[in-house]
């Protein structure tokens, strides 16, 4: 196996384990929208999961672990995905919110959940772009 298979693995899994806490939030309230799966269509592709694993993480959501980046870029870039899949329906209801606050957690924010899922919201409900959303956060 050369270096370039390990390391575009990694990045496949990465990208596939960002997809699943997605589709956590997604999920997190029952139900998916029309506006979340077409969110979800769109996520998918620009991640490059395939159709199979697609099907299989949207039935095993749970199974998939976070795998926080390393950087505050990556982190930000996470985290303006998931908080867009939380407006995605145009409402950010409690539980979306309650598992947005949990994955910030795991995602390896260390200060307060509460206010970077505030200011996250506050920031995709304003029609922030990602540069902007990052920008936010620096």
């Amino acid at each position: 196996m050369s270096i370039s298979d390990i390391y575009s693995s990694g990045f496949k899994n990465r990208n596939r384990d960002h997809f699943a806490a997605i589709v956590r939030v997604a999920l997190s309230d029952g139900i998916i929208t029309d506006e979340e799966q077409a969110f979800l269509n769109r996520t998918a592709i620009n991640l490059e999961v395939e159709e199979e694993e697609y099907q299989n993480i949207l039935k095993n959501a749970d199974q998939y672990k976070i795998n926080p980046p390393t950087n505050t870029q990556n982190r930000l870039e996470r985290l303006y995905d998931l908080t867009r899949m939380v407006y995605a329906d145009n409402i950010a209801d409690e539980g979306e919110k309650s598992l947005l606050r949990r994955l910030v957690t795991g995602l390896g924010f260390s200060t307060d959940a509460e206010a970077i899922v505030n200011k996250a919201i506050e920031l995709v409900v304003a029609g922030k772009d990602e540069d902007e959303f990052i920008a936010a956060f620096k």
